[in-house]
């Protein structure tokens, strides 16, 4: 059976069901299954596993508020979003942050902002232009 997926990630944190619910609000994911160790979400064409990180390992890991950006790392997960502002605001809703308007810029096209998650994992949000679907 084919995957249902285009592409995928997988990224492992302490509190899953907090970064499960970020992923679902700010990139408009569906939760398709979830038990104690991890929470699987979806679109039409993404699929994102949320992993519980092990708990002797969790118990080492201090997650602050806001979250400490763990920009040195080889990935930065990113989403198409109908609306960078609304997506700002589901983020500081949903425990993490995006930056300020005025840190946006322009790729191929699209408005783009930088982020990260409630346990500091980087993301990137993209919006078309307006008229875009013309």
């Amino acid at each position: 059976m084919a995957n249902p997926f285009t592409a995928g990630a997988i990224v492992y944190a302490k509190d899953i069901q907090r970064v499960a619910r970020f992923y679902a609000e700010v990139a408009d994911l569906e939760v398709m299954h979830e038990v104690d160790d991890h929470v699987v979400l979806e679109s039409e064409t993404h699929e994102l596993v949320i992993v519980a990180i092990p708990a002797a390992t969790a118990a080492r890991i201090v997650i602050t508020s806001p979250p400490a950006r763990r920009e040195n790392t080889a990935f930065k997960l990113s989403f198409a979003v109908a609306s960078l502002a609304e997506a700002r605001a589901a983020a500081k809703a949903a425990g993490g942050e995006l930056n300020p308007p005025e840190k946006e810029w322009e790729f191929q096209g699209l408005r783009v902002c930088d982020g990260c998650d409630p346990e500091g994992n980087m993301i990137q949000l993209r919006e078309a232009p307006e008229d875009a679907a013309d």
